[in-house]
């Protein structure tokens, strides 16, 4: 069995007849049985929770995502949303001077927000970092985020980074980009990465793997990166979706609980 640790199903972009219930079985047939529907904004949460309501196989984060800055401050807000029965993780949150360097000043002090949220919650983050590693592994420390631990999703820094993000208890997810052809540098990373803090995750509906480039991404594809770092690492596929398994509902207890794991 694998995991989608990472997917925005209430974005998924489904052809005129298609649903949620029918990508999620499209999913089922390769053998991905469980998902993490990942929030980006607060006032997008219930229109999540709507879209998976009755979809037992899912579970919720809550969070701002670093490029949405308009509710980040809202720390109450966060906190009450979190409370959620569904909730088992916080965020995406995070970093991203690539896109928005210009709210650096923001996006830290969101981050920071979300990070005291989590520990008061006791869940997991989920962090978003692009070209911010040495203040994304500084507020990580200095908010003692390592009391909660998490994932960086989506990982494409270096290896360096993710050690010292593995050193303070997270995990690191890959999603379809090690498929892309400039992505050498992350596949070397990958290669270095012990099997025991990966996850896996489409990050859908964006970012589909080879060899579904161009197409609209979805949380079946988490096959296609699976089987990719497998062979990567050397490994068969069946050994590597049952230790990213495994790692997930260590990273979220509350989804073990939630699951029935």
């Amino acid at each position: 069995m694998l995991v989608d640790s990472h997917c925005h199903l209430e974005r998924l972009k489904l052809a005129e007849g298609d649903s949620l219930a029918a990508a999620l079985d499209r999913a089922q047939q390769r053998g991905i049985e469980r998902f993490l529907c990942v929030c980006v904004t607060l006032d997008s949460f219930g229109d999540m929770m709507g879209a998976i309501d009755g979809f037992e196989q899912v579970a919720a984060s809550c969070g701002v995502h670093p490029l949405d800055q308009k509710e980040a401050q809202e720390l109450d807000r966060l906190y009450d949303l979190a409370g959620h029965p569904r909730v088992v993780a916080i965020g995406e949150t995070g970093l991203d001077y690539f896109y928005a360097p210009e709210t650096a000043a923001l996006q830290q002090q969101s981050f920071r927000h979300h990070i005291q949220v989590a520990r008061q919650r006791g869940l997991p983050l989920i962090i978003h970092t692009r070209d911010a590693k040495e203040d994304t592994l500084a507020i990580l420390r200095e908010e003692k985020a390592a009391e909660v631990g998490g994932v960086l999703h989506c990982f494409t820094e270096d290896l360096d980074m993710a050690q010292q993000a593995m050193a303070l208890g997270f995990y690191i997810s890959i999603s379809g980009i090690v498929t892309f052809r400039n992505a050498d540098a992350l596949r070397e990373v990958v290669k270095a990465l012990p099997l025991d803090r990966l996850l896996v995750e489409t990050d859908s509906p964006y970012l589909a793997p080879v060899p579904h480039r161009g197409k609209s991404n979805e949380p079946q594809y988490v096959y296609d990166v699976a089987q990719f770092i497998a062979e990567l690492k050397g490994v068969s596929l069946e050994e590597l979706a049952q230790v990213t398994t495994a790692n997930f509902y260590r990273c979220f207890p509350g989804a073990k609980a939630l699951f029935g794991a």
